[in-house]
């Protein structure tokens, strides 16, 4: 059935983008949608690049607990979570690489990096209601932002720009329950925002217990009208339980349990595993307009953090201190030719002491290493736009890469420093656009890298391996987006064929550490499609309808891949599905409203030889809400919804290449949640 509606909503694509030239409305709902990646700030039809937006209002089509779902309703784009509180987030099948976590996508935060510098993410830090805005780039983005062949996220705080206070709370099963309050308030000097929330949850499978508290603040200061001063903030504390993988038999007989005891080791509840991450960060931003062709960007940041990780195999505790800045320079000219010059730099340093003990029951036991590892990146980078004639628009950058790890054993005895300068990578970009009346049609060309990470270096299989060497990639892309039919039909085509060289795959030892290997070539080429209609109605009853669908193909696979004598080349790339479909409908009316959503992925494999794969599977959810305003200044929701009211057992988060079969961590059945959301607003006497 899903091939069925795939050819379908191609077929519609194709036919909407030959009809879209005969449109002569002049009202452009793409430019409502303004695109701040690659520092274009343009609306998205003026973008030569696959960049996805989720807002606000997509995140709230779900349970307002996760970003998962909303993220997962975009092409070429996965998160999965392995139990409540653990997540990953991969872009064009870079999940291949985390074992949890994110990497090879580079994340920031307010415009500052919140990747740190040991190349690793814990997106798990931020908590639902401190998002309200997520940009997603597609592909190498070392033009700009330096490593990271997968993608490029940029996170932005909530900018309501009201004086208002908000309660909200979330109750569902497996028992969900979430706190949270925020403040804003506003003036011609300033903007303050404040925010906690606590949120836990018991989880459907045993060692799945999390655990969440953050405190989050946002202040701007406009100086003047050609100065503005920023800072944002966070600290969390996050601890969840990790109920390990099961193999097939175990996971067929009984889906909740945890990872069990094995004649050699002990299991998940055993071991207490579990982790502990208490984080506090913040930075500085500050933006200065010269006049009117000048402006530069600023920023400076730091972060604390201290990382507990009891394990079936042992107890590792770790402090890391990430300390960075980013500053971007911008000239706009509009003589004989339109334009705009971006140039400026990058700079982290990350340094970590590691210490793993023995784990007698989740308590520590006896050191078995001790360690620091530390890293420095320097990035500097170029760009320039131009608009062109005949709405032509082309964009020319480059980036220059400078990395060095410095790794040092302290215990076993004797002390050993090991240090890595790697090589200086030069990351160019090159895109065109064509912009016609209903339409834009685009083609670019990247190059990127993606260095191992600090976890990849030092992997829980705890040897130093200085060999890993930098994944690099060539992408050749091109795209179609526009509208029809009155801006009640948008979409969004992206073809790609992207080749990766020393692609870092993840590899397991006998008693289930991981360790990462380079897997020689891989050829990752698909397409991603996106179509919504949303019909012009004049109804009294109906206020708002929309249909949407994405569509996602992945042609992975591996080349010239040999790893213990096994030859894998040809072989589809390890944890990537190669379709998944998702439909969904949304309708308001004066105060009620109801969304759907149905999600298809099609089965994947589980190891490099592809002899094991995680089932395919097909997901509804949906959610309904009353909302209303009382007087002139109380907000009032109230909503209720269900997730995979199909009931269907899979699994998410899967173990790749897990010994012993242990593959699989199942996600929750069929299970519900309600809230309820509270905003009085108010107005400010300055």
């Amino acid at each position: 059935m899903h091939k069925i509606w795939s050819s379908f909503f191609l077929f519609s694509l194709l036919v909407g983008s030959a009809l879209a030239q005969n449109d002569q409305d002049t009202t452009r709902i793409l430019n409502e949608i303004v695109i701040k990646g690659y520092a274009y700030n343009r609306p998205a039809d003026e973008v030569p690049a696959a960049v996805a937006v989720v807002n606000q209002k997509d995140f709230e089509r779900f349970n307002n607990t996760s970003f998962l779902p909303a993220v997962n309703t975009i092409p070429g784009v996965r998160m999965e979570e392995r139990s409540p509180g653990s997540y990953r987030f991969s872009i064009r099948g870079s999940l291949l690489r985390s074992p949890f976590g994110v990497r090879n996508v580079k994340v920031y935060w307010n415009g500052l990096p919140f990747t740190d510098g040991g190349g690793n993410t814990y997106l798990n830090l931020l908590d639902f209601s401190s998002v309200g805005n997520m940009e997603i780039i597609k592909g190498p983005g070392g033009s700009l932002y330096g490593a990271g062949t997968g993608g490029v996220v940029l996170l932005q705080s909530p900018t309501l720009k009201t004086n208002q206070l908000q309660f909200s709370s979330v109750f569902g099963s497996y028992g969900l329950q979430r706190y949270h309050l925020s403040g804003e308030t506003h003036s011609k000097k300033t903007d303050i925002r404040f925010h906690y929330a606590h949120q836990q949850s018991d989880g459907y499978r045993e060692q799945t217990a999390m655990r969440r508290d953050g405190i989050s603040g946002d202040l701007t200061f406009r100086l003047s009208n050609q100065h503005t001063l920023a800072a944002t903030l966070f600290y969390t504390n996050l601890f969840y339980e990790t109920p390990g993988g099961l193999n097939k038999a175990q996971y067929d007989a009984n889906p909740r349990q945890a990872r069990p005891a094995s004649p050699v080791t002990r299991g998940a509840v055993e071991q207490q595993a579990t982790v502990t991450n208490k984080t506090g960060y913040i930075g500085f931003i500050d933006d200065y307009q010269w006049n009117d062709a000048w402006s530069t960007q600023t920023g400076i940041y730091g972060s604390l953090t201290s990382f507990e990780n009891p394990t079936i195999r042992n107890y590792e505790s770790r402090d890391e201190q990430n300390f960075g800045l980013r500053t971007q320079t911008q000239y706009v000219f509009e003589k004989t030719v339109k334009g705009k010059f971006t140039f400026g730099g990058e700079y982290q340093y990350f340094n970590s002491p590691i210490t793993v003990y023995g784990n007698s029951y989740g308590v520590i036991d006896t050191v078995q290493t001790d360690d620091k590892l530390k890293s420095s990146v320097l990035l500097f980078f170029v760009q320039a736009e131009l608009d062109l004639t005949n709405n032509f628009f082309i964009t020319v950058g480059a980036s220059a890469n400078f990395l060095k790890y410095n790794f040092t054993t302290l215990y076993p005895a004797p002390t050993i420093n090991q240090k890595r300068n790697f090589d200086p990578v030069l990351s160019p970009r090159l895109a065109l656009l064509k912009k016609f009346n209903r339409f834009s049609v685009y083609a670019s060309v990247s190059q990127g890298f993606s260095p191992p990470s600090l976890a990849e270096v030092r992997p829980s299989a705890g040897s130093y391996n200085n060999d890993l060497k930098s994944e690099r990639g060539l992408n050749f892309e091109a795209g179609l987006r526009g509208n029809l039919l009155q801006r009640q039909l948008q979409f969004d085509i992206a073809v790609y064929d992207f080749r990766l060289d020393e692609t870092i795959v993840i590899q397991r030892t006998a008693d289930g550490a991981e360790f990462f290997v380079n897997a020689g070539k891989t050829a990752q080429r698909g397409l991603e499609a996106s179509l919504s209609w949303s019909p012009d109605l004049s109804s009294e009853v109906i206020s708002s309808f929309s249909l949407w669908s994405s569509y996602t193909y992945n042609h992975y696979r591996f080349k010239d891949y040999e790893n213990d004598g096994n030859n894998f080349s040809g072989k589809r790339l390890t944890g990537v599905a190669p379709t998944i479909v998702l439909w969904g409908a949304d309708i308001s009316f004066k105060k009620f409203y109801a969304n759907i959503t149905a999600n298809y992925t099609e089965a994947l494999p589980l190891n490099d030889a592809n002899t094991q794969y995680a089932s395919d599977y097909f997901l509804l959810s949906g959610r309904i809400g009353y909302k209303t305003v009382f007087g002139k200044n109380l907000g009032f929701e109230v909503f209720a919804g269900i997730d995979n009211a199909l009931d269907k057992r899979y699994s998410l988060g899967n173990d790749l290449n897990a010994i012993g079969g242990r593959y699989y961590n199942t996600a929750a059945p069929r299970n519900i949640f309600g809230g309820i959301k509270i905003t009085p607003s108010f107005n400010r006497k300055d």
